[in-house]
């Protein structure tokens, strides 16, 4: 089985060296025969090339990696091999999310697969579990700490009294953060993830732009003073819960109880759960990033095709996100918070409060005619 690599950064050489290593039996049936990358000084092997038709037009490839990360060129590289009638894994979460009604699509009309473990947990084999669990149960709903960027902000500045600011300067420095770090702190790379958990446990296509995000972005030290005080710890939490004819998905920080599971959830790490009605609750935790593990899991995807395994077997139907039963309440700064006179239950502090109970779409109706660029909002578990 010939592997076509696009890129070869954190993730790709990851993937090169895994099956250079030919440390398996079933590794030992791949072979990496060309590699894209972007610059001269990169050119370090005789497999490297820096034109991308060398790997989409060669029809002994049989796979194409994509590891570059971004929307373009990763996009149209990936369309392109899945016309020539390639197999494409990818660990680009974003480009998937972006386009992946487009890509599913020409993959059925060409008789290939988008395998796509990598791009949600990282090392994690969270998209392997949910292929298990659905081949016999509905999987009702899912949640999860899907992004280690910000739970090591979260859980420096909780533990440590410092400053938002400090600790992302700081996850910066380790590599844990892009020097634009947006997609993290902004949830939008859980809103990818959450995005691509719905279409594996439920089959449906959800619109991006639907998907409730609220990130960390505006959080204070005083938030988790709160949270220290109040029994509570902080987390980014994605979910998606299922409905007869919708699916609930959001992406925002939760004020969480000291005994959820969650809550212990240390630094970079990432936990993510399900519920199935005959299963129950089942939870995965680990590495939701870094070279090998990710890369580990495009290979394991990489070995599914080749053993025909794949199991992206049902259709993908577009459905609607529908947030007016997700119910809870809500921990709202805000320099304006008279304006959420008539919801609030009570003030917290002097530009803080709490909601009644309502449902997620309300809040969010509510926060999004409200001029405060420094709001900051999370749900409080009751």
């Amino acid at each position: 089985m010939k592997i076509g690599l696009l890129g070869h950064g954190v993730v790709g050489s990851g993937v090169r060296k895994i099956i250079d290593d030919q440390k398996t039996i079933e590794v030992q049936e791949l072979v990496v025969k060309r590699i894209l990358v972007k610059d001269d000084w990169e050119m370090t092997d005789e497999r490297m090339t820096q034109n991308a038709d060398d790997i989409l037009n060669d029809p002994e490839i049989d796979i194409v990696a994509e590891c570059m990360g971004g929307l373009e060129p990763a996009h149209t590289f990936v369309r392109k091999a899945l016309e020539q009638g390639k197999h494409v894994v990818t660990s680009n979460k974003k480009m998937l999310a972006t386009y992946c009604r487009e890509l599913f699509a020409i993959a059925n009309e060409h008789g290939v697969t988008v395998h796509y473990e990598a791009a949600c947990g990282g090392g994690i084999p969270w998209m392997a579990a949910l292929d298990r669990i659905r081949r016999v149960d509905d999987i009702m709903n899912f949640r999860g700490i899907f992004n280690g960027t910000t739970n090591y902000i979260l859980e420096r500045m909780y533990h440590e009294g410092k400053d938002f600011s400090e600790m992302l300067g700081e996850a910066q420095k380790l590599g844990y953060a892009e020097r634009d770090p947006s997609d993290d702190i902004d949830g939008f790379d859980v809103k990818y993830k959450v995005m691509l958990s719905a279409v594996k446990a439920n089959d449906v296509l959800l619109n991006l732009d639907d998907i409730t995000t609220f990130g960390i972005r505006h959080i204070l030290k005083k938030d988790l003073d709160y949270c220290r005080d109040n029994g509570y710890v902080c987390k980014l939490i994605g979910r998606g819960v299922r409905q007869e004819d919708s699916v609930s998905a959001c992406v925002m920080p939760m004020f969480l109880k000291l005994d959820d599971m969650f809550a212990s959830t240390p630094l970079n790490f990432n936990v993510i759960e399900c519920e199935g009605a005959t299963l129950g609750k089942a939870a995965f935790t680990g590495q939701g990033a870094g070279s090998l593990p990710t890369a580990h899991a495009v290979v394991q995807n990489i070995i599914d095709i080749w053993k025909n395994q794949d199991s992206e077997i049902n259709p993908k139907l577009p459905a609607a996100v529908d947030n007016r039963d997700l119910m809870g309440v809500y921990y709202i700064r805000t320099k304006k918070s008279a304006l959420f006179a008539d919801i609030t239950d009570r003030y917290v502090g002097e530009d803080t409060i709490l909601t009644e109970k309502i449902s997620l779409s309300e809040a969010a109706l509510r926060i999004k005619n409200v001029d405060d660029p420094d709001l900051f909002i999370a749900e409080v578990a009751e």
